[in-house]
């Protein structure tokens, strides 16, 4: 498949072209050796200067790569492109200055697209506000069912540079693809590519929803095969609409109810195929049964429903996709039955950072006391809370922005419980998690998520699931 067959070895396009990496970090290390080992004369700008980003200089300096840190802002002089780092916002000054002088700016995604051998794998590019990691991975789950050597990667691990440039030879990769990461790839092509849901977010990187959009949509242009979209968000199918493709490449929606015609979608219980089937007017496919889908959550059954889309779309039989299903394994803090005490469920969505993602989240239980807050990231919660009133038994809230919650709760849910707790210090989900146990009925979910960002209590959403794991068991205990 050809990933490790381009080598500093081979003539290059880079050879002695001056080119200018925009940050350290996981991707930037990468992109400035993968760039240098192909000739080019490569400079590292970085915004920070502290030990983490010295210790990355003092490796590439040893290369032979210019490493400038504390100043992200000036264009090197002689620059003829520039690879960024992907959460590098567009308004930098940096790229303000490379529009003026006619440089070109690349994404890493883009670097790793244009590396590709002639013969390399082709993506499966998956984007979307949420669900986007389960997504790829129940992806791979099914190809590597059928028995293709795939892989998971992305926005997601692995990085797209060492994927294509390793050792390793893969049939076809599926890509987790983030709006960042669209927004600086403008020559990437999948075979196939879907938008899981467009909801507000990253509004203050991309400056309106429109750009959000649009960077989303990108993932479409040029697909050769299919193009899928959400069928309830009208939004991902106009972007399908919007979109240059190849000739022959067909709009493939997805589906909670019965599918029509070019559509996959449920039929009493059962994932069905109605759109890479001979004469999809009158015939479907079975491809699983809803309880081979982990978990069983509503907006899981979707994100399944578009990975067997894309995995169809690629040629893969409908037993694939049933093994694939079957074997995959949800990652930590997403849905995560940590217990039951005393008949009410503790479940662990600490992956929920905003409103869409807790939204899908809250619609999976009946009866529900919500732990949310943290950091909003300018989100508003009154739709939320309007759509989700009916199911909260009671709300415990925590972080900085936990009173834009309790606003929200005042005017949609005034007869709901909550309790706001101010303190921020390592034993505050343990009170968080005591207060739940105090609302909860039987039969009752108590349910972490939050609809914020983590970082003003915990490293990540990770370490706050984990909090809110280790406080259910020590009640339990």
């Amino acid at each position: 498949m050809g990933s490790g067959q381009v080598t500093s070895s081979v003539p290059s396009e880079f050879q002695g072209k001056r080119a200018t990496v925009a940050g350290l970090g996981v991707s930037g290390v990468p992109a400035a050796k993968v760039l240098h080992a192909r000739g080019a004369i490569v400079t590292v700008v970085n915004d920070g200067d502290d030990a983490r980003a010295r210790e990355q200089a003092a490796e590439l300096e040893a290369l032979g790569v210019t490493v400038r840190l504390g100043d992200g802002a000036t264009l090197p002089e002689g620059t003829e492109l520039i690879v960024t780092a992907p959460g590098w916002k567009p308004d930098k000054p940096l790229f303000a200055a490379a529009g003026k002088a006619g440089v070109p700016v690349w994404g890493d995604v883009e670097l790793a697209w244009r590396l590709r051998g002639p013969d390399a794998a082709p993506w499966l590019a998956v984007t979307g506000t949420n669900g986007k990691t389960t997504t790829v991975q129940m992806l791979a789950s099914i190809l590597a069912a059928a028995g293709l050597r795939t892989a998971a990667v992305g926005n997601i691990g692995v990085s797209l540079l060492d994927a294509v440039l390793g050792e390793e030879e893969y049939d076809v990769l599926a890509v987790e693809l983030s709006s960042y990461q669209l927004h600086w790839a403008p020559s990437l092509r999948a075979h196939s590519a879907a938008v899981l849901n467009l909801a507000p977010d990253h509004l203050d990187w991309h400056g309106s929803m429109e750009a959000y959009a649009a960077d989303k949509g990108r993932i479409y242009e040029g697909n050769r095969i299919a193009c899928v979209y959400n069928v309830a968000d009208k939004l991902t199918e106009d972007l399908v609409r919007q979109a240059d493709v190849e000739e022959g490449c067909r709009a493939v929606g997805f589906t909670l109810g019965t599918p029509g015609p070019s559509q996959l979608g449920v039929v009493d219980g059962i994932l069905v195929d109605r759109a890479f089937v001979e004469n999809r007017q009158k015939n479907a496919q079975e491809l699983a049964e809803v309880s081979d889908v982990n978990p069983p959550a509503p907006h899981n059954i979707a994100n399944a429903l578009a990975a067997a889309a894309l995995a169809r779309a690629y040629g893969v039989p409908a037993t694939a996709v049933r093994d694939g299903l079957r074997a995959f394994r949800p990652d930590a803090h997403r849905i995560a039955h940590v217990a039951d005490i005393d008949g009410v469920a503790y479940v662990d969505d600490s992956k929920a950072t905003n409103t869409h993602a807790t939204e899908a989240s809250l619609a999976s239980y009946e009866s529900i006391v919500w732990i949310a807050g943290g950091l909003a990231k300018g989100a508003t919660f009154d739709e939320l809370v309007a759509k989700s009133a009916k199911r909260l038994r009671g709300a415990v809230l925590i972080g900085a922005d936990r009173a834009l919650i309790r606003e929200a709760l005042a005017r949609h849910a005034p007869e709901v419980p909550v309790v706001d707790l101010e303190r921020t210090d390592t034993g505050a989900m343990l009170q968080a998690v005591t207060e739940a146990k105090r609302l909860a009925r039987a039969g009752d979910t108590v349910l972490l998520a939050p609809a914020c960002a983590s970082m003003d209590m915990f490293t990540n959403y990770n370490q706050r699931g984990d909090a809110f794991a280790a406080a259910v068991r020590e009640l339990g205990a």
